[in-house]
């Protein structure tokens, strides 16, 4: 009689985590219970081979047993899953792509966030090569209406909430480009929420361009933004897609996707 080897085992182990992921996927599919006809169906796995791997999730309460023969996706993946998420902060999950945007346009890519009136900056990737001084450092702030991740937050808002920000702030400029006028900045919050993305045309500092694209969390709420800046001469139209792009596969870390 044949003795079974550590690679026929590993190999009969693999395949039971293929079959069960197989299975978890199909639930994943279905909103209401499903049958174990059905799931045997959709796996291609035999019934009597689905039914022991079921009974086994069972157990261990990633499927629930709705009634005899039907299941769905247990409470132990959402447990599991808010643990993942508790994990997750936005700047871990932005870092490396960051570094990557930077790598491919040599210039300062910033991580913002709101906090009430204002930007704050958490992370940024540069280099000196950028040829452009960091104006604010990790920490700093700047108003929503002047930045472009700050446009991306109002531009979310409706439009009483707008009008009240402008009505706590003035719109207090910085220089002779900044958006001082509500209905101004109303028609520049219309022209980002058609492009999906936000400028800032030396409205902060002058000779500083930058453009922002937004990350969003598994909820779909938008968390952060994301930002290229570079002297005003040297931003580049095609780097809009790649921080669209990048923006979006930061989202994705975050469990944001498309759909939603």
């Amino acid at each position: 009689m044949k003795t079974a080897t550590t690679d026929d085992t590993d190999k009969i182990s693999i395949q039971v985590i293929e079959r069960m992921i197989s299975l978890l996927d199909t639930l994943a599919l279905y909103p209401d219970p499903v049958s174990l006809k059905e799931l045997s169906a959709v796996t291609g796995l035999h019934p009597s081979t689905a039914h022991r791997i079921l009974n086994d999730l069972v157990v261990k309460r990633f499927v629930d047993r709705s009634e005899p023969g039907s299941y769905r996706l247990g409470m132990r993946l959402l447990e599991l899953g808010n643990v993942v998420k508790s994990r997750l902060n936005v700047r871990e999950a932005a870092l490396d792509f960051m570094r990557g945007l930077h790598r491919k346009t040599n210039q300062t890519v910033n991580l913002s966030v709101r906090q009430s009136d204002e930007i704050v900056y958490i992370d940024r990737a540069f280099s000196e090569r950028s040829g452009m001084q960091v104006v604010r450092a990790i920490g700093g702030r700047a108003p929503l209406h002047l930045t472009s991740t700050g446009k991306l937050f109002l531009s979310i808002d409706d439009p009483k909430m707008v009008r009240a920000y402008a009505t706590r702030t003035g719109l207090a400029g910085h220089n002779k480009n900044s958006i001082t006028d509500l209905s101004k900045l109303e028609r520049e919050l219309s022209l980002v929420r058609a492009l999906g993305y936000a400028r800032d045309n030396e409205e902060l500092e002058l000779g500083v361009r930058c453009m922002a694209a937004g990350i969003r969390d598994d909820s779909g709420k938008m968390v952060a933004g994301l930002s290229i800046s570079a002297p005003a001469d040297r931003l580049q139209e095609e780097w809009v897609e790649d921080l669209i792009n990048t923006a979006n596969q930061i989202s994705a870390v975050l469990g944001y996707t498309s759909q939603q």
